[in-house]
């Protein structure tokens, strides 16, 4: 489903480590987390669970959208424009190419020791 607003502009990727917790579905350069939730959520330490966890996330800059599961298989179009609408602003906008801000500048990946050589490959 969400392939289809990957052709679009946007890029969702599954089962995503943000923080301590791992969103379901995140488009990293509209800092949108899509969660699908089954009906454990329903009860109520779930409930509270998934406020203290999406208090957490809208800190950290990121806008979370829920749906049952059942949405998606009883009303998957109404799904994916609740999703247009959150990344464009409307379900009408014209789509545009998102963007992701790429930390690596902040964050470099550290230098490789050097290597000492393998008994087992002759060296």
């Amino acid at each position: 489903m969400l392939q289809t607003l990957e052709m679009s502009g946007s890029h969702f990727r599954r089962q995503v480590p943000i923080g301590p917790y791992v969103a379901d579905f995140a488009c990293l350069a509209a800092k949108l987390i899509v969660d699908v939730d089954g009906s454990q959520h329903a009860s109520a330490s779930g409930m509270v669970r998934d406020a203290a966890r999406t208090q957490w996330l809208e800190n950290e800059g990121f806008h979370v959208i829920r749906f049952w599961n059942n949405d998606l298989t009883e009303n998957p179009s109404g799904v994916l424009e609740t999703i247009r609408a959150a990344l464009y602003g409307s379900r009408d906008t014209e789509p545009q190419r998102l963007i992701h801000q790429c930390r690596s500048r902040l964050h470099p990946t550290p230098a490789r020791a050097a290597r000492r050589p393998s008994p087992s490959r002759g060296g």
